[in-house]
């Protein structure tokens, strides 16, 4: 059977499956009928990479079938410090899973959006992942966060997705809030009009958010980066994803 590694953010960990990419994403997000459905992501990695780090070869001994001669659904190799001791250049592809188990595949794009011009939400994944606005692009966030020089509270490595604020990006005070499905909204606009009125460039929304949020909040997309640099995975537009992705997108509208 064909080895695969996984890179899973929800939650942090190494994974190697005998299970290809779609069906590890149906296993990871509903498993047995006694495991609660929930979302998941990971990324696809070469299957060569190798750290010294990770117990590579061990883990692939034991990927071995089932006696009734189904595949091995996982083996995990580490649950923690995985993402900053991954090479950027082994992740492949990045794969979105909905609740109910339907993955969307996602490739990178070398153009990183700047959004200097307006505000940002941005929801940290792993290995933290509290919910903050700022007035940084994508890029100058991740180096602030992971660069001791730019930041005194760093992390060595950091996955995140850009999620929409709506006219709130814009004008956080009077901007519409139609069709943003965040409670509280008003603590919203408060965070991001402390941003234009103090000295700061982050401003934490939630501190303990839960990991999973609504896929149809993600603007520009996911991002994931540490010390050998930034990845982008551009999310698709709304009509891309109905025409072309119909029953992921319904999934991930629950």
């Amino acid at each position: 059977m064909e080895t695969h590694l996984y890179l899973s953010v929800m939650p942090e960990a190494l994974i190697a499956s005998q299970l290809a990419p779609e069906s590890f994403g149906t296993y990871y997000a509903i498993g047995s009928e006694k495991k609660s459905h929930s979302q998941a992501m990971f990324f696809g990695l070469d299957v060569n990479f190798r750290h010294p780090y990770f117990q590579m070869e061990e883990g692939y001994a034991r990927l071995v079938p089932h006696e009734d001669g189904s595949p091995k659904r996982s083996v995990y190799i580490s649950i923690y410090r995985v993402l900053e001791h991954v090479d950027l250049k082994a992740i492949k592809k990045l794969y979105v899973t909905t609740q109910d188990g339907r993955s969307l595949a996602l490739d990178t794009s070398e153009e990183i959006p700047d959004g200097a011009d307006e505000m940002h939400l941005y929801q940290e994944i792993a290995p933290i992942h509290p919910r903050a606005a700022s007035t940084l692009g994508p890029r100058d966030y991740f180096q602030f966060l992971t660069d001791p020089s730019k930041g005194m509270v760093t992390v060595p490595a950091l996955c995140f997705a850009e999620l929409t604020l709506g006219g709130l990006a814009s004008d956080p005070e009077r901007g519409s809030a139609q069709g943003l499905p965040y409670s509280n909204i008003d603590h919203y606009r408060q965070c991001l009009l402390e941003l234009e009125t103090k000295t700061i460039s982050i401003k934490m929304v939630d501190r303990i958010h839960r990991t999973a949020f609504h896929y149809r909040t993600v603007k520009s997309g996911f991002y994931v980066g540490n010390a050998g640099g930034l990845l982008f995975f551009p999310m698709p537009s709304e009509e891309y994803l109905r025409e072309n992705h119909y029953k992921w997108w319904r999934s991930a509208q629950m």
